[in-house]
Protein backbone atom coordinates (compact mmCIF):
# COMPACT_ATOMS: atom_id res chain seq x y z
CA UNK A 1 0.00 0.00 0.00
CA UNK A 2 1.15 3.47 -1.35
CA UNK A 3 0.27 6.47 0.78
CA UNK A 4 1.50 10.20 -0.63
CA UNK A 5 0.60 13.27 1.91
CA UNK A 6 1.40 16.20 0.38
CA UNK A 7 1.47 19.98 1.99
CA UNK A 8 3.21 22.73 2.24
CA UNK A 9 5.97 23.98 4.75
CA UNK A 10 4.59 23.82 8.38
CA UNK A 11 1.67 22.32 7.11
CA UNK A 12 1.28 20.02 9.91
CA UNK A 13 1.84 16.72 6.84
CA UNK A 14 4.60 15.34 8.78
CA UNK A 15 2.78 15.32 11.99
CA UNK A 16 0.04 13.81 10.27
CA UNK A 17 1.73 11.06 8.47
CA UNK A 18 3.92 10.26 11.54
CA UNK A 19 0.26 9.58 13.76
CA UNK A 20 -1.08 7.68 10.79
CA UNK A 21 2.15 5.32 10.57
CA UNK A 22 2.19 4.83 14.23
CA UNK A 23 -1.54 4.03 13.89
CA UNK A 24 -0.75 1.07 11.41
CA UNK A 25 2.33 0.08 13.45
CA UNK A 26 0.65 -0.68 16.04
CA UNK A 27 -2.78 -2.49 14.26
CA UNK A 28 0.16 -4.90 13.01
CA UNK A 29 2.24 -4.84 16.17
CA UNK A 30 5.36 -4.14 14.90
CA UNK A 31 8.07 -0.86 15.16
CA UNK A 32 7.36 0.87 12.06
CA UNK A 33 10.55 2.36 10.09
CA UNK A 34 11.58 5.78 9.86
CA UNK A 35 13.27 6.57 6.73
CA UNK A 36 15.19 10.65 6.70
CA UNK A 37 16.22 12.56 3.36
CA UNK A 38 17.21 15.45 5.17
CA UNK A 39 20.99 16.61 4.73
CA UNK A 40 22.74 18.76 7.10
CA UNK A 41 23.94 21.68 4.88
CA UNK A 42 24.61 24.13 7.83
CA UNK A 43 24.23 24.05 11.63
CA UNK A 44 21.17 24.77 11.78
CA UNK A 45 18.91 21.79 9.73
CA UNK A 46 22.45 19.66 11.76
CA UNK A 47 20.16 20.90 15.00
CA UNK A 48 16.81 20.23 13.73
CA UNK A 49 17.96 16.45 12.12
CA UNK A 50 19.49 15.67 15.84
CA UNK A 51 15.89 16.68 17.63
CA UNK A 52 14.07 14.56 15.24
CA UNK A 53 16.79 11.80 15.89
CA UNK A 54 16.04 11.91 19.57
CA UNK A 55 12.20 12.49 19.55
CA UNK A 56 11.20 9.37 17.37
CA UNK A 57 14.32 7.31 19.05
CA UNK A 58 11.61 5.52 21.35
CA UNK A 59 8.95 4.89 18.78
CA UNK A 60 11.24 4.26 15.53
CA UNK A 61 13.69 2.34 13.73
CA UNK A 62 15.53 5.28 12.15
CA UNK A 63 17.75 5.05 9.08
CA UNK A 64 19.36 7.99 7.28
CA UNK A 65 18.73 7.72 3.53
CA UNK A 66 19.73 11.01 1.88
CA UNK A 67 20.25 9.48 -2.01
CA UNK A 68 19.86 5.67 -2.18
CA UNK A 69 16.05 5.71 -1.63
CA UNK A 70 15.52 3.19 -4.44
CA UNK A 71 17.58 0.74 -3.09
CA UNK A 72 16.79 1.03 0.49
CA UNK A 73 12.89 0.46 -0.52
CA UNK A 74 14.02 -2.23 -3.22
CA UNK A 75 15.07 -4.10 -0.03
CA UNK A 76 11.41 -3.98 1.13
CA UNK A 77 10.24 -7.83 1.64
CA UNK A 78 8.89 -8.61 4.91
CA UNK A 79 6.17 -7.28 6.77
CA UNK A 80 6.81 -3.85 7.32
CA UNK A 81 5.31 0.05 8.25
CA UNK A 82 7.63 2.29 6.18
CA UNK A 83 7.71 6.31 6.59
CA UNK A 84 9.88 8.06 3.99
CA UNK A 85 10.20 12.40 4.84
CA UNK A 86 10.64 13.48 2.56
CA UNK A 87 10.85 13.16 -0.93
CA UNK A 88 11.18 16.72 -1.92
CA UNK A 89 14.82 16.66 0.08
CA UNK A 90 15.46 13.68 -1.35
CA UNK A 91 14.97 15.25 -4.78
CA UNK A 92 17.37 18.38 -3.59
CA UNK A 93 20.03 16.05 -2.89
CA UNK A 94 20.12 14.35 -6.62
CA UNK A 95 20.54 17.31 -8.07
CA UNK A 96 22.97 18.75 -5.91
CA UNK A 97 25.40 15.61 -5.94
CA UNK A 98 24.63 15.14 -9.60
CA UNK A 99 25.61 19.10 -9.73
CA UNK A 100 28.93 18.74 -7.67
CA UNK A 101 29.69 15.49 -10.12
CA UNK A 102 29.66 17.41 -13.00
CA UNK A 103 31.81 20.49 -11.62
CA UNK A 104 34.49 18.44 -10.26
CA UNK A 105 34.64 16.63 -13.56
CA UNK A 106 34.77 20.24 -15.13
CA UNK A 107 31.86 19.75 -16.96
CA UNK A 108 29.08 22.59 -17.39
CA UNK A 109 25.96 22.31 -15.15
CA UNK A 110 23.77 21.66 -18.16
CA UNK A 111 19.79 21.68 -17.50
CA UNK A 112 19.51 19.01 -19.83
CA UNK A 113 21.27 16.66 -18.18
CA UNK A 114 20.19 17.62 -14.83
CA UNK A 115 16.96 17.15 -16.47
CA UNK A 116 17.65 13.54 -17.60
CA UNK A 117 19.02 12.66 -14.10
CA UNK A 118 16.02 13.81 -12.27
CA UNK A 119 14.31 11.95 -14.61
CA UNK A 120 15.45 8.80 -14.84
CA UNK A 121 15.60 8.85 -11.04
CA UNK A 122 11.99 9.31 -10.51
CA UNK A 123 10.87 6.75 -12.91
CA UNK A 124 13.20 3.88 -10.93
CA UNK A 125 10.98 5.05 -7.88
CA UNK A 126 8.08 5.31 -9.21
CA UNK A 127 8.70 1.80 -10.62
CA UNK A 128 9.95 0.65 -7.28
CA UNK A 129 7.10 1.76 -5.56
CA UNK A 130 4.29 0.31 -8.32
CA UNK A 131 5.83 -3.25 -7.13
CA UNK A 132 5.94 -2.42 -3.65
CA UNK A 133 2.04 -1.42 -4.24
CA UNK A 134 0.78 -5.07 -5.22
CA UNK A 135 2.28 -6.65 -2.07
CA UNK A 136 0.06 -6.27 1.17
CA UNK A 137 2.88 -6.52 3.40
CA UNK A 138 4.59 -3.48 2.79
CA UNK A 139 2.77 0.01 3.81
CA UNK A 140 4.71 2.86 2.48
CA UNK A 141 4.07 6.24 3.42
CA UNK A 142 6.00 9.35 1.39
CA UNK A 143 5.75 12.84 2.24
CA UNK A 144 6.13 15.30 0.06
CA UNK A 145 5.84 19.10 -0.22
CA UNK A 146 3.30 20.51 -2.57
CA UNK A 147 5.22 23.68 -4.07
CA UNK A 148 3.24 24.58 -6.62
CA UNK A 149 0.33 26.62 -4.70
CA UNK A 150 2.93 29.63 -3.76
CA UNK A 151 4.69 32.65 -6.11
CA UNK A 152 6.24 31.61 -9.09
CA UNK A 153 9.97 31.96 -8.53
CA UNK A 154 11.80 34.23 -10.13
CA UNK A 155 15.24 32.26 -10.74
CA UNK A 156 15.30 29.85 -12.84
CA UNK A 157 17.14 26.95 -11.00
CA UNK A 158 14.44 27.56 -8.37
CA UNK A 159 11.60 27.30 -11.30
CA UNK A 160 13.44 24.20 -12.65
CA UNK A 161 12.97 22.81 -8.55
CA UNK A 162 9.34 23.49 -8.46
CA UNK A 163 8.75 21.79 -11.91
CA UNK A 164 10.45 18.69 -10.58
CA UNK A 165 9.00 18.56 -7.28
CA UNK A 166 5.46 18.68 -9.17
CA UNK A 167 6.55 16.15 -11.63
CA UNK A 168 7.28 13.71 -9.31
CA UNK A 169 4.40 14.73 -6.90
CA UNK A 170 2.19 13.90 -9.70
CA UNK A 171 3.72 10.90 -11.08
CA UNK A 172 3.60 9.25 -6.98
CA UNK A 173 0.33 10.41 -6.77
CA UNK A 174 -0.78 8.34 -9.91
CA UNK A 175 0.50 4.87 -8.61
CA UNK A 176 -1.03 5.63 -5.05
CA UNK A 177 -2.90 3.80 -3.32
CA UNK A 178 -4.29 7.07 -1.39
CA UNK A 179 -3.28 10.61 -1.53
CA UNK A 180 -3.67 13.18 1.18
CA UNK A 181 -3.44 16.69 1.21
CA UNK A 182 -2.61 18.60 4.19
CA UNK A 183 -3.52 22.30 5.41
CA UNK A 184 -3.27 24.40 8.10
CA UNK A 185 -2.93 20.67 9.71
CA UNK A 186 -6.18 19.08 8.59
CA UNK A 187 -5.68 16.41 6.52
CA UNK A 188 -8.11 16.29 3.05
CA UNK A 189 -8.26 12.56 1.25
CA UNK A 190 -7.67 13.24 -2.56
CA UNK A 191 -7.81 10.17 -3.74
CA UNK A 192 -8.96 7.36 -2.34
CA UNK A 193 -8.03 3.34 -2.11
CA UNK A 194 -8.84 1.77 -5.93
CA UNK A 195 -9.16 5.31 -7.46
CA UNK A 196 -6.93 6.98 -9.84
CA UNK A 197 -5.46 9.98 -10.90
CA UNK A 198 -6.71 11.55 -14.34
CA UNK A 199 -2.88 10.51 -16.61
CA UNK A 200 -4.01 13.37 -19.05
CA UNK A 201 -3.08 15.79 -16.12
CA UNK A 202 0.48 14.71 -15.77
CA UNK A 203 3.59 17.17 -17.31
CA UNK A 204 1.62 20.35 -17.33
Amino acid sequence: MIHLVLGGARSGKSSFAERNVLQQAQAEKIKPLYVATATAFDNEMAKRIAKHQKDRSNHWQLHECPNDLVQLIASFKHRQVVLVDCLTLWLNNLIYDKEQQLMAKGAEVRKDLIEQHVSSAIDELVSCLAEHSMQSTVQITLVSNEVGLGVIPLGEQTRLFVDYCGWLNQAIAQLADKVTLVTAGIPMQIKRQNSSASPDALGE
